[in-house]
């Protein structure tokens, strides 16, 4: 029996991240194949892949370069520490990628995925501020709503009520800015909507509560994914620039999702047209193949901490960081990027997608539509009661039909690869339309 492929004997052992798991194990779904943009399930059934995966295969599945690139690095270099000693990859994908930003930042900090690049650049943060002399920037300011992974400091900046509550106290010192979402003024908007900038005001409220000489940083994601796609209103995103700069703060972009053309573009902040001083990446970074993160920080981050006396300057790394098949992997990434012409591609894309997803404005349970990028958010009704019970539905139907969703509370997040074809969006939402049209 082969157990990549099979059937498995139990289910039992394996206790499922972010899982239903008595749910799940009642009736699994279970993939066993993937190539292109299109799984293949234990029974042989083709599902189309609406998501990336996890939001994490821009270039598609099974992509013979970057295959090729990983097979050929394990049997030449399968680990080496990069603690004191480093390996030609890592330096070459840490140039690849400076390129890549258009060298707008000059140094990047490997990590093995998002939420470690979140703790990350929380810490590089602190450690900048008492490298200055200001050891007393010790808090950071989240976003209600936001999802940056799931260590202690990411829970703690995070403001999704469901990862936070398990825990109890987390990270001091830690405040929020509100959301932005607000259905009464933006339903229905495509791309930014005009209503919400002046929140981003909030933080003038936050730095006056507490004193700017006390805060570290501030962290949201530049278009908020996970909780179900929320937009950020126009100008919102240089407004939290201008007050940071002001203040002296550092911002930190939460580019897990949106890194790595998800938006068309190289980054958020490249769509947005506003710099943070940090971005933390995962996800696209290695197509999902082999997992790895990374922080981008600007040129005067890291030189903070070059002023240091001789010896190690960030008390801070992975066994894994910068790791050879990572690392392999994202240099071939970033040459499929290059030479398919993924974005052109993708922008290709946008007016076709966005007439996709609001073709289902007026079906039932739909209360809001909203897009950007090779991005939707689909927000459903409620039933009472049963918060999330109408979308999980409509994922479970949708799977059984050879579809691929994401769902969040009642909210279905789609984020297809970016290789994608009209006659795929066509596909999947020519079946999520006959799914909502049916259900309950």
């Amino acid at each position: 029996m082969n157990a990549s492929t099979s059937r498995p004997e139990s289910l039992a052992a394996f206790w499922m991240p972010f899982t239903n798991n008595r749910d799940f194990k009642a009736s699994p779904r279970l993939l066993v194949s993937a190539s292109g943009v299109h799984y293949r399930d234990v029974d042989g059934n083709q599902i189309l892949d609406g998501t990336a995966g996890l939001w994490c295969v821009p270039c598609g599945h099974a992509q013979p370069k970057i295959v090729a690139a990983v097979r050929e690095m394990v049997g030449q270099l399968d680990f080496a520490p990069t603690f004191q000693m480093g390996h030609p990859a890592a330096f070459a994908l840490a140039e690849k990628l400076m390129a890549y930003t258009n060298h707008r930042y000059g140094h990047v900090f490997y990590t093995n995925s998002g939420s470690e690049a979140v703790d990350t650049a929380l810490k590089i943060a602190l450690a900048y501020h008492k490298a200055r002399g200001e050891a007393s920037r010790t808090r950071f300011i989240g976003r209600e709503r936001g999802y940056h992974g799931v260590g202690f400091g990411g829970i703690s900046v995070g403001g999704i009520a469901a990862n936070r509550k398990p825990y109890g106290t987390l990270l001091p010192g830690v405040d929020h800015l509100p959301h932005t979402h607000n259905l009464e003024k933006n339903a229905f908007t495509r791309g930014e909507p005009e209503y919400g900038a002046h929140l981003a005001d909030e933080l003038e409220r936050i730095v006056a509560l507490h004193d700017a000489s006390t805060i570290a940083a501030v962290i949201v994601e530049p278009v908020a994914g996970s909780t179900g796609v929320l937009i950020p209103p126009k100008g919102y995103l240089k407004r939290l620039r201008e007050i940071c700069t002001k203040h002296g703060i550092l911002l930190i972009f939460d580019e897990v999702i949106t890194g790595f053309g998800r938006m068309t573009t190289p980054f958020a902040s490249d769509y947005f047209d506003v710099e943070p001083d940090m971005m933390t990446t995962a996800k696209g970074l290695t197509n999902g193949t082999v997992p790895m993160g990374a922080v981008f920080t600007k040129s005067f981050v890291h030189d903070a901490f070059m002023d240091a006396p001789a010896g190690i300057e960030l008390f801070h790394g992975y066994t894994y960081s910068g790791h050879p098949l990572a690392c392999a992997a994202s240099l071939a990434t970033l040459e499929v990027f290059e030479e398919e012409k993924i974005l052109d591609h993708a922008q290709g894309l946008q007016e076709y997608w966005v007439d996709a997803v609001f073709s289902l404005k007026g079906l039932p349970h739909v209360i809001d539509l909203r897009c950007i990028g090779l991005i939707a958010g689909i927000e459903l009704a409620s039933i009472p009661g049963k918060p999330g019970a109408r979308a999980y539905g409509a994922f479970k139907k949708a799977f059984a039909d050879g579809v691929l969703i994401r769902v969040t509370g009642d909210i279905i997040a789609l984020s297809p690869p970016l290789v994608f074809e009209k006659a795929h969006i066509d596909e999947l939402f020519g079946k999520l339309a006959k799914i909502l049209k049916e259900l309950d």
